[in-house]
C-alpha cells in the first residue's frame, strides 16, 4: 500500500500518456533507425519498410549487448575509489559517496607496453619517453589522488567489492541516506579510456568494428528488449521495497504509470545502484563506439572518412568525455535525486541514448555531405561556444553548491531561501536560470549542422532535445516553486528568462 502524502502530481499525460510512450519511443527509435539508411531520408515520412521479425531478432546480437553491459559492470565494480561527502539531509546527516578513480589510468600504460605507471603522488617510474596516453595517465593520476586530497587507505571495516586501494574525499550531492558505489571524474572517465583500449586492440586483432553498422537494426531490438525485462524486473523489486525508497512520482498505484516511471528511487543490490550505473556508463560509452564503428565503415567506403564526420565524432566524443570526467555532478540531477528508475529511464538509457543520439553519424554514412574548412572553423566555434556555456554553468553551480565559500563564487550575488538556501543571482546563473541548458542547446546545434541543410532528419536531435529540456524545465520551476515559495518569485524577477536570453 502506498503511503499516504508521498505522491506527486501525475506526468506525461497519466497512466494513457505513459502506455502511448512505451509503444512510441521505440517505434520512434526504429523509425530513425530505417530512414537514416534510405534514399529520401525524410524525418516526417513513413520508413522505407516494415523489418520482418528475423530482421530485427539476431542471438548473437542479445549476446553483444549483454557482453557490453558486463563490460561495463566490470569497468564499474573496480576496486579504486575516493569518497564524496554529500550535502546536509533533511536529519542533519550527510552521505558518503565512494567515487572510483584513485588509480587514474595507470592500467592504459600498462596495456600499451610503456613502463609508465602512474603513482599517488603523481611520480613515473621507467626511462620510455613521454606520450600523449602516458601523460593523460600522469595528469589523471594527479588530479584525482593529488595534493588537494588527502591518500588513505579504507579501514578494514570499510565495504568493498574488492581491495581497498587510496582514496580522498570530496564533496558531493545527494537527497538519501545510502551508499552509492559512484564513479566519479576518475573512474567513469577511465572506463571509457580502457574500454578505447580493449577496443582498439580487438581491432587489431581483427575485431570487425566498421561492421557493427549493420546490425543497427538487431542491437537496437536487443536493447529494447533487455530494457523491458529489466524494468519488469526493477517493478517487482520495487513492490518489496520500504516506503522510505520510493520515488515521489512512480508510485500512483496505477501499475502502468509506475511501470514508466518508475517506483523505486535508487535500486540496488549490495552497492551496486542500477540507476547510476545505467545513467552514464552503457549507453554513452556506446553511443561514442557506434559513431567510432560508423566512421570506420566510412573509411573503408570511401578511402577515408570526411569531415563532417570527424566533427561529429570529436564534438560528441568531447560531450561524454566530459559527462564523465564530471561523473560526480550526476548526482545533483534530476535523474538520479527525483525520478524513479523504470522504463523511461532504462529505455533511455540503454536504448535511446546510443542508438538515437548517433544519428547524424549514421546519416552521413549513407548521405556524405561535403564540408569546406571555413564553414567547418564556423561550425567548431559554434560547438566551442556551447561547451564553454555548458561547462562554465556546470562547474560554478557545483563549485557553489559544494563549497559557497570557494573564492571563485563566494563574490557572487545571491537570494536567500526559507530554507537558509542560497539562489545565485550572477555569474552565469544571473543571465538565464538554466544557462547549462542554452549550451546544450547551442552543442546540439553544432552536432547537426555538418550534416547540411538539406535534410530534417540530422535536426531530430536539436529538435528532440529542445522540446527535452522545456519539459525539464518546467518541471524544475515547479518543484523549486514548492521548495523556495517567495524566494523563487524573487529569483524570477531578477532572471527572468530561463533558457535563451530574451526569447525564452
Amino acid at each position: 500500500m502506498v503511503p499516504q502524502g508521498s505522491r506527486a502530481e501525475l506526468e506525461f499525460g497519466g497512466p494513457l500518456g505513459a502506455a502511448a510512450l512505451l509503444l512510441l519511443l521505440p517505434a520512434t527509435m526504429f523509425h530513425l533507425l530505417l530512414v537514416a539508411r534510405s534514399g529520401p531520408a525524410r524525418l516526417l515520412g513513413p520508413p522505407p519498410y516494415l523489418p520482418e521479425l528475423e530482421e530485427l531478432w539476431s542471438p548473437w546480437a542479445l549476446l553483444l549487448c549483454l557482453t557490453w553491459l558486463g563490460l561495463q559492470a566490470t569497468l564499474y565494480l573496480l576496486p579504486a575509489r575516493k569518497v564524496a561527502e554529500g550535502q546536509e539531509l533533511k536529519d542533519k546527516s550527510r552521505l558518503s559517496y565512494p567515487i572510483n578513480g584513485a588509480w587514474g589510468l595507470g592500467p592504459c600504460a600498462e596495456l600499451w607496453g610503456w613502463g609508465w605507471s602512474p603513482r599517488p603522488g603523481g611520480e613515473v617510474c621507467g626511462d620510455e619517453p613521454a606520450t600523449p596516453i602516458s601523460i593523460l595517465c600522469l595528469f589523471y593520476a594527479q588530479d584525482v589522488g593529488g595534493s588537494t586530497g588527502s591518500l588513505h587507505t579504507p579501514p578494514p571495516s570499510t565495504p568493498s567489492i574488492a581491495a581497498t586501494l587510496c582514496t580522498r574525499e570530496v564533496a558531493g550531492v545527494t537527497l538519501r541516506k545510502l551508499k552509492c558505489l559512484t564513479n566519479g571524474s576518475g573512474q567513469g572517465f577511465q572506463a571509457l579510456v580502457l574500454t578505447a583500449l580493449l577496443v582498439g586492440l580487438g581491432v587489431l586483432a581483427g575485431l570487425p568494428l566498421s561492421a557493427l553498422p549493420e546490425m543497427l537494426l538487431p542491437l537496437a531490438f536487443a536493447a529494447t528488449l533487455i530494457a523491458f525485462i529489466f524494468s519488469l524486473l526493477l517493478y517487482l523489486k520495487a513492490l518489496v521495497a520500504p516506503a522510505s525508497a520510493l520515488a515521489p512520482g512512480g508510485n500512483s498505484g496505477n501499475p502502468i504509470y509506475d511501470f514508466f516511471l518508475g517506483r523505486e528511487l535508487n535500486p540496488r543490490i549490495c552497492s551496486f545502484d542500477f540507476k547510476y550505473f545505467c545513467e552514464l556508463r552503457p549507453g554513452l560509452i556506446g553511443w561514442v563506439l557506434i559513431n567510432l564503428a560508423l566512421l570506420m565503415q566510412e573509411a573503408e567506403l570511401r578511402g577515408s572518412p570526411s569531415l563532417a564526420m570527424w566533427l561529429v565524432n570529436g564534438f560528441q566524443l568531447l560531450y561524454v568525455g566530459d559527462a564523465l570526467w564530471h561523473e560526480e555532478a550526476v548526482l545533483t540531477t534530476m535523474d538520479i535525486i527525483h525520478d524513479g528508475f523504470g522504463f523511461m529511464l532504462a529505455f533511455g538509457d540503454l536504448a535511446w541514448v546510443p542508438f538515437t543520439y548517433s544519428l547524424q553519424a549514421q546519416f552521413l554514412l549513407y548521405h556524405p555531405e561535403p564540408l569546406g574548412l571555413p564553414l567547418a572553423s564556423v561550425i567548431c566555434l559554434i560547438n566551442a561556444v556551447g561547451y564553454y556555456i555548458f561547462r562554465g554553468a556546470n562547474s560554478q553551480k557545483n563549485t557553489f553548491r559544494k563549497n559557497p565559500s570557494d573564492p571563485r563564487v563566494a563574490d557572487l550575488e545571491t537570494i536567500s531561501t526559507a530554507t537558509g538556501r542560497r539562489l545565485l543571482v550572477s555569474g552565469w546563473w544571473g543571465m538565464v536560470r538554466h544557462p547549462n541548458y542554452l549550451g546544450d542547446l547551442i552543442m546540439a546545434l553544432a552536432w547537426s549542422l555538418p550534416c547540411g541543410v538539406s535534410h530534417l532528419l540530422p535536426y531530430f536531435y536539436l529538435l528532440y532535445f529542445t522540446a527535452l529540456l522545456v519539459h525539464r524545465e518546467a518541471r524544475d520551476e515547479q518543484q523549486c516553486l514548492r521548495k523556495y515559495g517567495l524566494a523563487w518569485h524573487a529569483y524570477c524577477r531578477r532572471v527572468p528568462y530561463r533558457i535563451v536570453p530574451y526569447i525564452y
